[in-house]
């Protein structure tokens, strides 16, 4: 997202990536105020045309609404900001829905500010460097799995397979060219150019796909891992042991990966690690969290007293020194997190 200018208890910003519209969702909930360029039906433009009722026409205006709930679905291009009009010229108090999507510009406001998680994520999505997608390829010998990483998560977007399907009749050889060939020419359809992609994988048939991809015509940048197995867990071994650091930089959604497996790691070694909000909240106020891991609806939920005490729990961990990470749960990392109740902090030292 890029910053048009900070309010004196918001910000106004153009949307850019659909990581934006996720950090949007987060932020803009019950209690804030959201105004951008939309579009209402003015009743009074309605007439009668031989007889039948012509439809009001629909003007664009600035409408500002205070927020009652949104609806976001994760890889989507817009998201949906349902609430009551507070300025518009015309239906004041009438319920109205922004739909934001790509290139929009909003302006986000909350009666006396911001609070920190909202700030800290917000500034994530300033950070040219955290919007980086990539695609990422599972090729194996008779199947092959595309998914999209963003710093949100992973997104299946196809399967691809040999396997089954009846009997082929023809030279295997042949059968298996075409289906490659097939696969990449899916490839370039779905990702643009400037979308770097990493193959992988853990025999050598990526290698003769990346060569059939560079026979396509695709201008893509390509790294090409060996992974030690294939399907989903391959993909989920490319990010969380940091087999493409170099490649894609500081991704957002590859340091969530690799704390939480860490996380996980050390609670099978009995380490420096704690998990659940009361043994968090001790280690947070003896300041030996130096990560905090979180889902990010942990700040979020209609539950006062809960929102507090995690928020507590975040001023602590930055009083110390810790850093604190508002992670997405759309990945298989993600679901492990919630399973031990959305939150785990690596120690400075064993309480």
């Amino acid at each position: 997202m890029k910053r048009i200018k900070w309010l004196d208890e918001g910000i106004r910003l153009r949307i850019q990536s659909e990581d934006d519209l996720w950090i949007l969702s987060k932020i803009c909930r019950s209690g804030c105020l959201v105004g951008m360029l939309s579009h209402r039906r003015d009743s009074t433009t309605g007439t009668k045309e031989e007889g039948r009722a012509k439809s009001a026409e629909r003007k664009p205006m600035w409408i500002l609404l205070e927020v009652i709930e949104n609806y976001f679905q994760s890889f989507t291009d817009n998201l949906r900001i349902h609430g009551t009009i507070k300025e518009a010229k015309i239906d004041i108090g009438s319920h109205h829905t922004h739909v934001i999507s790509l290139g929009d510009e909003v302006e986000i406001t909350r009666q006396g500010g911001f609070k920190k998680s909202d700030i800290s994520l917000l500034k994530q999505g300033l950070d040219e460097q955290l919007r980086t997608k990539a695609g990422l390829l599972v090729i194996e010998n008779d199947e092959v799995m595309i998914f999209q990483v963003s710093s949100h998560g992973i997104r299946d977007i196809s399967h691809f397979s040999l396997r089954g399907g009846g009997k082929r009749i023809g030279d295997s050889s042949k059968i298996r060219k075409e289906f490659f060939e097939g696969v990449a020419s899916e490839v370039m359809m779905v990702f643009q150019e400037e979308i770097p992609l990493i193959l992988c994988g853990p025999g050598l048939t990526r290698e003769q796909f990346e060569k059939d991809l560079v026979l396509k015509g695709v201008k893509n940048s390509i790294t090409n891992v060996a992974t030690s197995i294939g399907g989903r867990s391959a993909a989920n071994e490319v990010l969380s042991e940091g087999l493409v650091d170099d490649f894609l930089g500081q991704h957002k959604l590859i340091e969530q990966i690799k704390l939480i497996e860490k996380g996980l790691k050390e609670i099978a070694t009995e380490g420096n690690v704690a998990y659940g909000s009361y043994e968090i909240s001790l280690a947070a106020k003896e300041g030996a969290i130096e990560k905090l891991v979180l889902d990010a609806n942990l700040l979020r939920t209609e539950n006062t007293e809960e929102n507090e005490k995690w928020e507590e729990i975040v001023d602590d961990v930055n009083t110390s020194g810790g850093d604190v990470i508002q992670a997405s749960v759309d990945h298989d990392s993600g679901k492990q997190l919630l399973g031990l109740g959305g939150a785990l902090a690596l120690l400075r030292w064993k309480n």
